[in-house]
């Protein structure tokens, strides 16, 4: 082979075997750059109270266009209207209210940092505010069925992991209690127990949560609504020294009558205070040293 046609050939092999090295070089950056995504999401818990079993369901509506998961739990069509829904992870609220265009309803957006965000649509209340920071395990709002107007749908709750914001490319695998979800579908057992209770179950039957405050992380206060008696109802949950009897304290104070109040040295909630209660309320409580107090509102 004359000398030029073999500088060439060798020439040619370098070409190669450098991009080769490039291509894979850069295989593992772009592996990395996962990974850490995946390493930094909020660590997540089931959207739902403490020991609750749940069916999520990532294939069954034709308007999934990646991993969000539709949750039920009950029986019948409308078995789940009304149950409690929790924040998955800690964060604030970056968006509560009616929305249409995207068929959303009700909807719940935290922002939990790093550009990760959740979303819980079709709520039939929704429990907090926008600029609010909440805990995991924080009442945000309950089941419901709402959407755009006409598109009538069964009660469940519309679930979505975000990171970042091209839409829909990224929604990804929700990971509760550190285990990636089995897709398309599984049921799961809530350990979102920073609180052990659901204020429905304390409440009673025909209560669903209608409002909630944040007690600083050592607890939560919430109102919930009776529109067949139409009763409020106020329990406050302890996030921390459960099971310690510590002061705890929930109350109610419908408008142009005496106040309600349970307090006391309890392990794990007060109350339930309840109150006939057509008109406005006053509502709050107490736990670890922090309290909150509404105003006259809810009338």
């Amino acid at each position: 082979m004359p000398r030029t046609r073999r500088l060439l050939t060798a020439l040619a092999m370098i070409g190669t075997l450098a991009a080769s090295a490039l291509t894979a070089a850069a295989a593992p950056a772009a592996a990395a750059v996962t990974d850490v995504g995946i390493q930094a999401q909020p660590a997540m818990q089931l959207p739902f109270p403490c020991g609750q079993t749940w069916n999520g369901n990532g294939s069954n509506s034709s308007a999934h266009v990646g991993w969000e998961l539709d949750f039920n739990r009950g029986g019948s069509a409308t078995a789940d209207l009304g149950d409690t829904v929790l924040a998955a992870a800690a964060g604030t609220i970056a968006i509560a209210s009616y929305q249409t265009g995207n068929r959303y309803g009700n909807l719940v957006k935290i922002d939990h940092g790093g550009s990760y965000t959740t979303y819980y649509a079709h709520l039939s209340t929704m429990a907090v505010k926008v600029g609010e920071y909440v805990d995991r395990g924080q009442v945000i709002g309950s089941l419901g069925n709402t959407s755009a107007p006409g598109n009538n749908i069964s009660p469940h709750l519309h679930f979505e992991l975000r990171y970042g914001t091209n839409y829909p490319n990224n929604t990804v695998k929700a990971i509760f209690n550190g285990s990636t979800f089995g897709y398309p579908s599984a049921n799961v057992t809530s350990n979102n127990c920073a609180t052990s209770y659901d204020p429905a179950e304390v409440c009673g039957s025909g209560f669903k949560v209608n409002d909630s405050a944040r007690l600083g992380g050592k607890g939560n206060v919430v109102l919930l609504w009776n529109a067949s008696t139409s009763s409020n109802c106020v329990v406050t949950l302890k996030f921390t020294s459960k099971g310690t009897a510590t002061a705890t304290s929930a109350y109610l104070e419908p408008a142009g009558s005496n106040r309600t109040t349970d307090s006391g040295n309890y392990g794990y909630y007060a109350g339930p205070v309840k109150r006939t209660a057509p008109n406005c309320i006053k509502w709050g409580g107490a736990t670890g040293g922090v309290a909150y107090n509404s105003p006259s509102e809810h009338c």
